[in-house]
């Protein structure tokens, strides 16, 4: 008789099995993905009296149905196994979306969409829609990628528009112009059937709408910057004010606080106004003296321009590949 018993599949009262010396276990008993011309799954056979135990190597899915089969002799046995998908509440919902402006330069690079657990990987693209001011969904704006960009806990996707639009000089971009076009007006739609790692869909959809500006080619230039100091004594943090929005994964990462013999002070980064500021907090009040913002020329923003130098190349080349990383310091003073 066979049964299933998660973890295992069990062989139970067949009389060859006593008589069976060193059987070959997996040439008589085998448990599969119920559909034709599947290999059988892997996993760990045991005796335990008459009875023949069979462990899959990996955990069984929850609403998938298996096949087990034995053969030993004139003995048969087949049956089918249905796992309970378990009724799963929606829950997880989009925490936010960056950039949080709701003005973009016509060549903006990404997008971040920040989840509040975390999301099944694999067919991103299928729940993400650009729709123009017409109602129309614009065709193919992103760069799909068979390996989709989640951060290690699957709760931050990075989307891409397709470089080859933003690019001037490329074909994609002469023949199909670029995904997003100053002047207009489009809505990033979220469906609520994206499902998380549980299965279940999202609590809700959601919706970014924005407004297009003019194309950002100026590189990123720190005299441009003003930062502001916080008091002696205090957690007050130290502020750092841009005149255009910083691409948000990378300013919430990139920055470092160091004090007068280079250590660096250990605290935690915030972000506001729409990503034109960036505030550290240190966890010990400060100590008066000189500190320095250290900042590598690898920061970006909103278009991919970095610290000296643009996105918009002359080339298609893997643009990572001919920068030097420098760092770039602003410094400011602690004082009561």
């Amino acid at each position: 008789m066979l049964e299933g018993d998660p973890p295992e599949f069990l062989v139970r009262g067949a009389t060859g099995l006593s008589r069976a010396a060193g059987p070959d276990f997996k040439s008589i008993f085998t448990v599969s993905l119920d559909e034709p011309g599947v290999q059988a799954m892997a996993g760990t056979y045991r005796m335990d009296g008459n009875t023949l135990a069979f462990r899959p190597q990996f955990p069984l899915e929850p609403g998938v149905t298996y096949r087990a089969e034995f053969r030993l002799g004139d003995e048969r046995a087949r049956a089918v196994f249905a796992i309970p998908k378990p009724d799963v509440v929606p829950s997880t919902h989009v925490l936010n979306i960056y950039p949080t402006t709701s003005v973009l330069p016509e060549n903006t690079l990404k997008l971040y969409i920040h989840f509040s657990a975390p999301i099944a990987r694999g067919g991103a693209y299928r729940w993400i829609h650009l729709i123009d001011d017409t109602g129309a969904e614009v065709q193919l704006p992103f760069l799909e990628l068979d390996e989709e960009l989640w951060d290690p806990q699957f709760q931050r996707l990075t989307v891409l528009f397709d470089p080859g639009r933003i690019k001037r000089e490329l074909v994609p971009n002469q023949e199909m112009g670029p995904p997003l076009v100053a002047g207009r007006t489009y809505t990033l739609v979220i469906d609520q059937g994206w499902p998380d790692v549980r299965g279940a869909p999202l609590r809700e959809g959601a919706q970014k709408k924005f407004k297009v500006g003019p194309p950002d080619r100026v590189a990123l230039d720190l005299k441009n910057w003003k930062v502001t100091a916080p008091n002696g004594a205090t957690r007050q943090p130290v502020m750092l004010d841009f005149p255009e929005p910083i691409d948000q994964a990378l300013l919430e990462r990139l920055i470092a606080v160091t004090d007068a013999s280079g250590q660096a002070v250990r605290g935690a980064v915030n972000l506001d106004r729409g990503e034109t500021r960036w505030m550290f907090t240190p966890e010990l009040a400060w100590r008066n003296g000189s500190y320095l913002l250290v900042i590598p020329s690898t920061l970006e923003d909103l278009a991919g321009n970095m610290v000296g130098r643009l996105f918009d190349v002359d080339t298609f080349d893997r643009v990572q590949q001919h920068i030097t990383v420098e760092t770039h310091t602003l410094a400011f003073t602690v004082a009561r």
